[in-house]
């Protein structure tokens, strides 16, 4: 799994143990749905750090309890 991947992972398996849709996640965190659906259908190659604090925001959690999970453990090295 790449980060990008595991990114969009995680936010997809916190909004399930939310029952968040898309949608409010996005108006929880300030950010537009147009952002997080790009995040999380792979548009968005590289989400920026003040946007993934924005949604971790929304979501109640720090960026280390965001990082802080299976889906970033073993990722493959993204330089190669």
């Amino acid at each position: 799994m790449d980060t990008r991947t595991a990114v969009a992972a995680r936010l997809v398996r916190l909004c399930d143990l939310r029952g968040f849709t898309i949608n409010k996640l996005a108006n929880l965190s300030a950010v537009p749905p147009s952002t997080v659906k790009n995040i999380l259908y792979g548009k968005s190659k590289n989400p920026g750090i003040v946007t993934l604090k924005m949604l971790c925001d929304g979501l109640d959690i720090t960026l280390g309890e965001f990082f802080t999970s299976p889906e970033f453990n073993g990722l493959e090295q993204e330089i190669k």
